[in-house]
């Protein structure tokens, strides 16, 4: 799902036209070593923060189904997670850096949510929204200077951004649909040593039971009362 998230983000600060014009984008931590090596114009999205937002924790499991209406396999529910990111701009001068980072903040503050065609992977199949908060106040991250002293390096201009997002749950296959009734055998003998041949338990003009399950040589009650007004229209 990280990655994922990742892509999202690239491919929406893409869209700006950053890569278009030559600006990298990269997710590389911006230390001190990192910088000295690098040569282009750059955008940074550093994520240093990954917290579960447990408010969003669901219980029970949900039911997948193939093309055909069967089930195929239970899923529990997705966790959701807040992703925290540092995005930095890098350049020569100190303006083309803000004229970048003001790039990216146009783009950013534009979307609360990562669009839905820009999605890949389990984010895409699970269909669910993946809200995308920038430079916000209420941020519960380390603080930015924290993150720099840890990084070794000089406090820069920068933007938070967070991105709420799920990781589908695990999946467990389901067992195949019944298809055929059980066989119930007496073990009463008969006359000449041999035992009952069975009788096979199913509803019958029916070929999937249900729900209800087998019952031995009964109808469904629906099957039966068709039967009964067949009966009554030929009397």
């Amino acid at each position: 799902m990280i990655h994922e998230v990742d892509e999202g983000l690239r491919r929406l600060l893409g869209e700006s036209g950053l890569e278009a014009s030559g600006v990298e984008v990269v997710f590389d931590a911006p230390t001190r070593d990192w910088a000295a090596r690098r040569s282009a114009p750059t955008v940074c999205v550093f994520l240093y923060d990954i917290r579960e937002d447990a408010t969003r924790r669901g219980s029970g499991a949900g039911e997948v189904y193939d093309e055909d209406g069967h089930l195929v396999a239970r899923r529990s529910p997705p966790r959701w997670f807040e992703l925290t990111y540092l995005v930095t701009a890098w350049a020569n001068r100190p303006q083309d850096e803000h004229r970048l980072l003001s790039q990216v903040l146009a783009r950013l503050v534009a979307h609360d949510t990562l669009p839905a065609q820009l999605l890949t992977g389990t984010l895409a199949e699970l269909g669910l929204t993946v809200s995308l908060d920038t430079a916000g106040a209420g941020l519960d991250a380390p603080a930015a200077s924290d993150v720099w002293s840890a990084l070794g390096g000089e406090l820069k201009a920068s933007l938070g951004v967070r991105v709420r997002a799920p990781l589908a749950g695990v999946t467990t296959a389901a067992a195949p649909p019944v298809t055929e009734g059980l066989v119930v055998r007496s073990a009463a003998r008969r006359e000449g040593g041999e035992g009952s041949p069975g009788r096979r338990l199913r509803y019958t003009e029916v070929s999937d039971p249900g729900a209800e399950g087998f019952a031995g040589e009964r109808e469904r009650p629906a099957a039966a009362a068709r039967r009964r007004r067949r009966g009554d229209r030929q009397a």
